[in-house]
């Protein structure tokens, strides 16, 4: 009968433990004349020529993204941190690993990615965040994204009326 209340008080206190280090902060000390709870500048949001603009809300402690289909292409992600902890953003697979900078709550950062078919991985890497359920993956596929803002050709020939399936 005890087990239940010493799980209850174990999570109390790993509750207020976090808590009492994200107040505490990453300091510095010095001789600053602003104030520590002055956040830093947001981070420009927009996404390069020809990529494709994802947002992605980094909450605690989970990450909801604005798109549920990729096909290969450019993609910028746009994380804001929603959250009341430190956040970033990593997008891991097919061979690569790419992460955005660390930002504090209510500011934002971006991270430009190129996805080829494949799954991936997509986590806040900062303190065991994705342990705790900050995390979630996405598969690419299909044909590139058009970013030449170009319509496609139609085939030079009419489609068969019927095509055999894929099997997917």
């Amino acid at each position: 009968m005890t087990e239940p209340r010493t799980r209850a008080l174990l999570a109390l206190s790993a509750t207020a433990l976090a808590g009492l280090l994200a107040a505490c902060g990453g300091g510095g000390g010095g001789g600053s004349s602003s104030p520590a709870t002055t956040p830093p500048p947001a981070q420009k949001s927009t996404a390069p020529a020809g990529a494709t603009r994802v947002t992605a809300d980094l909450a605690d402690f989970r990450i909801t993204l604005s798109r549920q289909t990729y096909t290969p292409g450019t993609y910028t992600f746009v994380a804001t941190n929603t959250g009341h902890h430190e956040h970033a953003l990593e997008v891991e697979g097919q061979g690569s690993e790419n992460r955005s900078s660390t930002v504090s709550p209510g500011q934002s950062t971006t991270l430009t990615v190129t996805l080829k078919d494949g799954k991936y991985e997509i986590y806040c890497p900062v303190d065991g965040h994705k342990d705790l359920g900050m995390k979630t993956q996405i598969t690419v596929a299909g044909a590139p994204v058009n970013t030449s803002g170009t319509t496609p050709t139609a085939p030079a020939s009419p489609a068969p009326a019927t095509s055999p399936g894929h099997g997917y």
